[in-house]
């Protein structure tokens, strides 16, 4: 029982349920009708993202299992749950499952995925220790998952779902950069080059807040190309208006208080914003 429970730690059955549904997400943004046989292919898209999710789990548990074994005793490897070496097996089954799933869909799904793969592992294992660029490769995941809904149904990325993860993209690189604010202290001590440690909590709070602004620069675009209703704009705009005001705020205190304030609000409007664009474009 307690190697099951160890197993299920490791999967984040939370996170990979997420990053499939984000799948299922991306499907509705490039078409709003899923009717006929593409439902069998949603599944499988579904799973191929909480497959590979859970397998760079894995990966990132036995690549920080040193670590761990300091900050964090009670997880599955630490706590000896898990073994590293089972730890591994269940990323390689885990990965070929979810490959195996995206090739049932079609060859190109299945280059999709393995580059999704490859981003998330580069992440988990060398990215989020190296600052900027780790912000970058944990953006372009969370935007992973949304294209490979896109290509299931259409077999490339429509223009709803490319704006879409283009402001997702930018307004996460932003909260990635406000974290390293929260976490200065920590990631200094650990090596990690974040931009507040590199060149201070200021010059951070300046860069997340351009990240902020250029992905509300972008949010009239497709309106005005017609490819979200009216019905779009509400929510959008409870978006915008909350990263314009987030990015003033964290300008005029880049405090670590204030810093994890703005953070754990953006992931509000992440969520506002994908509602504005699923109401625009199905509605």
């Amino acid at each position: 029982m307690s190697k099951a429970k160890g197993i299920v730690r490791i999967l984040r059955p939370i996170n990979s349920v997420m990053m499939g549904f984000a799948v299922f997400v991306g499907t509705v943004l490039a078409s709003p009708n899923l009717l006929g046989n593409v439902w069998l292919d949603v599944v499988l898209g579904f799973l191929t993202g909480f497959m590979l999710t859970a397998a760079s789990m894995a990966i990132n548990d036995y690549y920080d299992r040193k670590i761990d074994a300091i900050n964090e005793p009670s997880r599955p490897i630490p706590s000896g749950l898990v073994s590293p070496f089972e730890a591994l097996v269940l990323a390689l089954i885990l990965s070929v499952v979810g490959f195996v799933f995206a090739v049932l869909v079609s060859v190109l799904c299945l280059i999709v995925a393995s580059i999704a793969w490859i981003t998330m592992v580069t992440y988990v294992t060398i990215g989020k220790r190296s600052g900027l660029p780790g912000n970058f490769l944990v953006s372009a995941c969370v935007a992973a998952p949304f294209i490979y809904g896109s290509i299931i149904i259409s077999g490339n990325i429509e223009l709803s779902v490319l704006f879409f993860v283009l402001m997702a993209f930018l307004a996460n690189v932003g909260r990635e950069i406000t974290k390293g604010i929260v976490d200065v202290v920590g990631d200094g001590t650990g090596g990690i080059k974040t931009l507040a440690v590199r060149y201070g909590d200021k010059t951070a709070a300046v860069v997340a807040a351009v990240f902020y602004v250029s992905a509300v620069a972008l949010t009239p675009i497709p309106l005005f190309l017609g490819i979200v209703s009216i019905f779009f704009v509400p929510l959008v705009l409870v978006t915008d208006i909350g990263l314009v005001l987030g990015s003033a705020y964290l300008l005029a205190d880049y405090s670590r208080e204030n810093s994890k304030k703005i953070k754990n609000a953006v992931l509000f409007l992440f969520i506002t914003g994908l509602l504005a664009f699923i109401v625009g474009v199905v509605v």
